[in-house]
This record gives structure tokens, C-alpha cells and sequence, in this order.
């Protein structure tokens, strides 16, 4: 589905409608450029666009089926990119993934996008920017990844309280095994490297100029992104190590109230063990146990019997196993 097709001149947008057939003949006036929005669009609903702007099949195949990681590929005079937005969900405690994919040419920006992520917001937020929009569509380009950037900066600190929770339970004098919700924000966290990381090389490309169709000032700004970007990859990597030690902590934490269980139960069994053993022999009725017929014999062995238990006990207690 169109979203929205718009042509920027002088950095300002131009007003009414622009349809798709003329698009890409717009996009060939000097000093502007074409902004072309669609949202999970079919393959018939594609390939007018396609037609339009001669985009590469393979590059039109991965705007379609999505589920891509993020990439920046040349695909002859225009460029492909792939950004993974990411937010937090609050409701569900749980991270969800969306997927922009961009096609960057000489007088065009095409994105795709597919889940939630504002691309309208974006959009009207950079028109009231002219003096960037002059650029051309490298900074649409710059305004889509630096929004994608800087939102992972909340996601992140999302997380970095969900790990302090799990210490203070780990930690906390009435610890609970969280082994489970240890994995499920380990694997969260896996998932937002794997979004993230793969970003910085296609980043540090159109930072350093590889590409014409990034004007030389806007090199600055991909080169601020970028930075921001490696900061963020400090702290996911961070994240990461410290959730594995919070793993490791609580296996620890789990593996000593589980030998301290063994030992009251080892204490206890022993306490318990003394008074059988004493009933045992006395239950086996011989007639000649001279004891028997003392009249001072039963309270003799119940005697014996509270004397032991309570020195077992005295013992356990002072060795720390009760």
C-alpha cells in the first residue's frame, strides 16, 4: 500500500498529489528529489514502483518478503538498506521488531515499511528542516536511521532495569529461581544485537563518503549516527555480559540452597537415626536383657534418647547444617 509519494524541491515539499507513474519523471528535475512511502506492500502492488524507478529484482524480493538483517548492498546506481527499529513494549514485557527498507537513488528515496515504526512522523519532522532536505534524499536517508538510533537508546535502558530487578531477586534475602526470566531477557537482548550490531559497518560506509549519492555535508551526520550508534553497541554488549553473570550468580545462588536443603535433610535423618536405632534394639523383646527388668530401665532409654538428640541437634546447630 502507497502510504505516501511526494516531491521536495529546494528542500521544501511541493504541494498536492504526486501519482507514481510520474514520479520518477519528477525525480529527474534539478535540485529535487522523490519521497515514495509503502507499508507491506504485495507484489502487484510493488512492481508499478519497481517498473518506475528500474529497482533490482533482488532488492524489490527482500522489500516484499521482509525478515532481512541489517544490510547496505549497491545494486548499480542506487543503494539498498535494511534498518531493524526496535521498541519495548510495556504491556507484554517484551520487545517488538519492525522493518524499514530503503531505496536510495539519484533523485529518490523509497521506503518500505513493515510493523510499527512512525515513518510519518519522521517525515513531517524533516520538512521543517529545508536547509537539510536540500541535500537531497540522503537525508531523508540520515533522518530515518538517526530516528531508528536514537530509539534504541529507551529500549536499551528498558532492559538495563530489567537486568537490576533480576539482581535484586537473585540477590534479595528470599531468593526465587529466575533462571527462566533470566533466558527469556538474554534472548531479548540477542535479539536487539543481532538488529543493532550489524548496522555499524554500513553506518561507517556512508559516514567515510563510499557513496556519491551521499552529498559530502552530510557526511557529518551519518558520522554523529554512527558514533551514537557504537555507544549503543557498548551498552547492549554490556547488557549482555552482565545478564550472563547474573545467569551465573543465580546458578550458583540455586546449587547452594540445594546443599544446604541436603544437609538439613542429612541433619534431621541423623537426629531421627539415634532414637530408632535405640527403639530398634529394645523392639527386638530378648528375654534375658538385664535392663528390662530394672524398674529405672525405660526411663533410662528415653533418657538416652533426648540426651543424643538433643547433642545431635547442639552439634548441627553449631556447624551451621540447621
Amino acid at each position: 500500500m502507497i502510504v505516501d509519494c511526494a516531491i521536495y524541491e529546494a528542500g521544501r515539499r511541493r504541494p498536492g498529489e504526486l501519482p507514481v507513474l510520474h514520479a520518477c519523471e519528477a525525480s529527474r528535475e534539478d535540485d529535487a528529489f522523490v519521497w515514495l512511502g509503502l507499508y507491506e506492500p504485495t507484489e502487484d502492488e510493488f512492481e508499478a514502483v519497481r517498473r518506475e524507478f528500474d529497482l533490482h529484482e533482488l532488492a524489490v524480493e527482500d522489500a516484499i518478503n521482509a525478515h532481512q538483517r541489517p544490510k547496505l548492498e549497491v545494486y548499480g546506481d542506487s543503494l539498498f538498506v535494511v534498518l531493524k527499529p526496535a521498541r519495548y513494549l510495556h504491556d507484554e514485557g517484551e520487545l517488538e521488531f519492525g522493518e524499514i527498507l530503503i531505496f536510495l537513488g539519484e533523485g529518490f528515496i523509497i521506503t518500505v515499511r513493515h510493523g510499527e515504526a512512525p515513518l510519518h512522523d519522521i517525515r513531517v519532522r524533516t520538512e521543517r528542516r529545508p536547509d537539510l532536505l536540500q541535500c537531497g534524499p540522503g537525508a531523508a536517508l540520515y533522518a530515518i536511521v538517526d530516528w531508528i538510533v536514537d530509539n534504541y537508546q529507551p529500549v536499551i535502558a528498558e532492559l538495563d532495569r530489567e537486568v537490576e530487578e533480576l539482581e535484586r531477586d537473585v540477590f534479595s534475602s528470599t531468593p526465587t529461581n529466575t533462571a527462566e526470566r533470566i533466558y527469556e531477557l538474554k534472548r531479548e537482548v540477542l535479539e536487539l544485537h543481532a538488529a543493532i550490531v550489524p548496522l555499524a559497518e554500513p553506518l561507517d560506509r556512508l559516514a567515510r563518503g563510499r557513496h556519491e549519492l551521499i552529498p559530502e555535508s552530510m557526511r557529518a551526520y551519518f558520522r554523529d549516527v554512527h558514533d551514537h550508534l557504537l555507544r549503543v553497541i557498548d551498552r547492549i554488549e554490556s547488557c549482555r555480559d552482565l545478564l550472563t553473570s547474573v545467569l551465573a550468580a543465580n546458578m550458583t545462588q540455586v546449587t547452594v540452597r540445594q546443599n544446604e536443603d541436603m544437609r538439613k535433610i542429612s541433619a534431621w535423618g541423623a537426629i531421627i537415626l539415634a532414637p530408632t536405632l535405640i527403639a530398634a534394639v529394645y523392639g527386638m523383646n530378648f528375654k534375658h536383657m538385664p535392663e528390662l527388668k530394672w524398674t529405672f530401665g525405660y526411663p533410662l532409654a528415653l533418657g538416652i534418647i533426648l540426651v543424643v538428640c538433643f547433642s545431635l541437634y547442639g552439634y548441627f546447630r553449631r556447624i551451621g547444617w540447621l
